[in-house]
Formats: structure tokens, sequence, C-alpha cells
């Protein structure tokens, strides 16, 4: 904690784009860009926007016991203790953690927090869970693919024999291919935050953040596309992975803002082949 509070900063150097670490994020994530995430959130607007879907996906599948590994300022945490559910809160950034903590407080919750950088997951989290949840464009964080599946190696190593994993992206392969489009309805629904891209190629996508206070604040990320991410998730081992489009089953490829790719463990014979 001590540390990003006394680097108000983001540490980029100076020359950002070629910032292209894992180990960034911790340097990203200071007090004062985490004070204003929840703006850029706004939980009222994603809880319309969203809807029950992650809600509906996990009771589906009769899970009970959720780590959120990507818990931020604990909106998901928070929606999943609400319905019901038994979850655990990790995420890599201590500040994030602070947040998602007095959140859930301020409405009646007490969170279960584990500071966990993903690689390593199973060393600071000591039990096994129905589902886990990446949610958040989180996952675009790794940029070295040893550290995807390595991370994505961990994430089923956590999960019981018929676990489920539900993972978030944005949608690259229309940045890449067509430009930058969005129509902020479903992830970030905060009014007047400005947020754009400021460079893409195919190994960094550079977002900037900028809020009615004229503070200005940038995420370096990796640009997944959706196919290589699904291949990923198949080589490591989970055995059918399905992607909804704005949490649409049906879609047309660039019109989603985001991807979300459900990971099953379990085999699934009657969807042998699909």
């Amino acid at each position: 904690m001590a540390e990003t509070l006394n680097n108000e900063k983001q540490g980029y150097g100076s020359d950002p784009v070629a910032v292209r670490d894992t180990d960034q994020y911790r340097a990203e994530y200071v007090h004062s860009f985490v004070q204003k995430w929840d703006a850029l959130i706004d939980w009222d607007a994603r809880i319309q926007s969203e809807g029950s879907f992650f809600i509906d996906k996990l009771r589906e599948r009769g899970a009970r016991q959720i780590l959120d590994v990507a818990t931020g300022t604990g909106f998901h945490s928070v929606r999943l203790l609400e319905a019901g559910f038994e979850v655990v809160s990790a995420d890599g950034s201590a500040e994030m953690l602070a947040r998602a903590f007095a959140n859930a407080r301020s409405r009646g919750h007490l969170l279960r927090t584990v500071q966990a950088d993903w690689r390593w997951l199973n060393r600071d989290v000591h039990q096994k869970f129905d589902a886990i949840i990446c949610l958040g464009n989180s996952f675009t964080h790794l940029f070295n693919e040893n550290d995807r599946r390595k991370t994505l190696a961990e994430f089923y190593a956590a999960l019981r024999h018929d676990g489920v994993l539900i993972l978030d992206q944005r949608n690259y392969d229309s940045l890449l291919d067509h430009g930058y489009s969005s129509k902020h309805t479903y992830y970030y629904c905060g009014d007047n935050v400005i947020v754009k891209p400021v460079h893409v190629d195919d190994g960094l996508a550079r977002f900037e953040y900028k809020f009615p206070d004229e503070s200005v604040f940038h995420l370096n990320m990796f640009p997944l596309r959706k196919a290589y991410t699904k291949r990923l998730m198949q080589e490591v081992g989970f055995q059918h992975v399905d992607a909804f489009g704005d949490f649409q089953e049906t879609y047309r490829e660039a019109e989603p803002d985001f991807f979300v790719h459900i990971a099953e463990k379990k085999y699934m014979q009657s969807e042998e082949n699909s």
C-alpha cells in the first residue's frame, strides 16, 4: 500500500509506449486513479447494463463458491455476495482491494480479500472454487505469453473438477482491424469520463482516461484477439469455451465492445466437437 500511496504519478518513464511489461500494473493503479475508478464504472448504470448475466451463468452451473480474481473496486464481488454466493476477492493491487473493502462495508458487506499475483495464485489462495471470474478487461494486463499461460493454468488448478472460468476482454479485434469505436454502454458507464486509445499496435493498446476535473490517467494493455484467448484456454485444459458479445450469444464480430469467455473445465459430452 505504501508504495502506491507515495507514488501518485503513474510510472511510465520517458517513453510510455515502450512500457510493455506485466508488472507495470503495480505502478498504474495509484491512489488517485483508484479513487476515481467508481466514477468510471458507475455501479448503478453498470447494474442496469449487464443485468443478471454473470449471476445467471453461475447459477446455471450450480456454482456456489466464487473467486473474483480481478476484484478492482469490488463491483462484481458485492453483486455476487448480494445474490447469495460465497466470494473470495483477490487483486494484485493493494489500493484496489482497500477501495473494494470500503465499498463493500458501505453496503453492509465484509469482503474476504487476498492480494495475489495470478501467476502464483495458488500460493496465496488455498482452496478450490466452483467458479473464477476475471472481469474488467483485466487479463490484458499480461504482456508475456508465458504469463498468460501460467495464469490460466493457475486458474484451472484453483477450480473444482466441474468448475468454470468467466473471463472478459475488450474487442481488440475490432480495434486492431477497424479502429476505435465504443458505445460505453455496458462496461464504462460513467458520465463525463472520456476513454480513448492514444496508441495501438499489435503489442500494445494504451488507453487514456480523462475525468471531469481534468485529471488524466493511462493504462497499457496487451490487445488480445478473441480466437487467441480461446485457444490459450483450450491449450491449458478447458474443454469447452463459449464467447458472448456484450452479453449476447449472437453478434457480429466487429460490433461488441467486449467479449465474455465462459470456459468449462469438465468435458461436456453433449457438446462434443463444438
